[in-house]
Formats: C-alpha cells, structure tokens, sequence
C-alpha cells in the first residue's frame, strides 16, 4: 500500500532583500518611519513573531502579489493590492525557526490564489478548528498556487504559503 505525505506548509516571512527595499521606500513608495514599540504586541511579517515592548519597528505598505508575480510571471491585474504590514525596523535575521505556522490562535481567513494571481476563493478558519488542517485542504485544490494568511479585524496579510 502507498501512501502520499502531506507537504509540510510552513508560513514564509517577507525576505531580508524584500525589507531593505521597504525600509527605504515601501510599496506606496513612502519611505518607512521607524518608532518604538512602547506597548508590543504588533504581528511583525519579518520574523513572524509579535513585537516585544522597546523594539523599533516600522508600519509599511506592502504588495504581496506583486512581489510574487514578479517571482512568478503570473499577472495578478486587480488582485494586485497593497496593505499595511508591521516589520522591524532594523535587520533582525528573520523567524527563529524555519517552518511552522504563525499567528494561528485567532480568526484567519485563508484566501486561496491561483499560479495567474486570482483569487479562487476563502475560508474562515476559528480556534479551535484546526489551522492546518484547514491550510491543508486548501492544497488539494490543484488550482492553488499559494494561499495568503490575513487577520480578519482589519484584512491584514499576515503571511504566505506557497504550494509543492
């Protein structure tokens, strides 16, 4: 009997080339302004963890599917949108570990994104469903390419997972 491993879906924080360019101009092309974190708790898309109190961080606009699509070729067109994202203000070497799944203790919509960039759909996930699990399913649609984890209070991109 055979039997086929699911692929391990880890979130993929915004990359140390990608940050430089947003700290200089970020993709509204403001250039980013740096502040202390007095209270902490801001989801930082650089390390994939939340702000401690004192860390300076900075507040960006960012194009997740552009930078993609770049990558990709793929021609999101009007999917091609820009939000606000906490990063680091300074280089901080990124997560602490490679792998796993970020921010899952609360509500996420995981909007599913074909290889052109089109959204091919969404779906509510709510502790204590299984984060995972829910990712997982939205794998076996042989149409995702990559799946965008946001906050559901503000639609905010949180992360990426990108398909095998």
């Amino acid at each position: 009997m055979t039997t086929h491993a699911t692929p391990r879906l880890a979130a993929r924080a915004i990359t140390e080339p990608v940050l430089a360019e947003l700290r200089a101009s970020d993709d509204a092309g403001r250039p980013a302004t740096a502040v202390t974190d007095a209270e902490g708790g801001a989801p930082l898309r650089c390390c994939l963890r939340r702000s401690e109190p004192g860390e300076r961080i900075a507040l960006v606009s960012y194009a997740p599917l552009r930078r993609w699509a770049a990558d990709t070729g793929a021609e999101p067109g009007a999917y091609d949108e820009r939000g606000p994202v906490f990063i680091h203000a300074e280089p901080c070497g990124g997560p602490a570990s490679r792998g796993g799944l970020a921010f899952t203790g609360a509500h996420r919509v995981l909007r599913r994104y074909s290889r052109d960039g089109h959204i091919l759909g969404g779906r509510l996930v709510t502790p204590p469903e299984d984060f995972e699990a829910a990712l997982s399913e939205a794998f076996t649609d042989p149409e995702v390419a990559l799946v965008h984890v946001r906050a559901v209070e503000h639609g905010c991109f949180l992360y990426e997972v990108r398909g095998a």
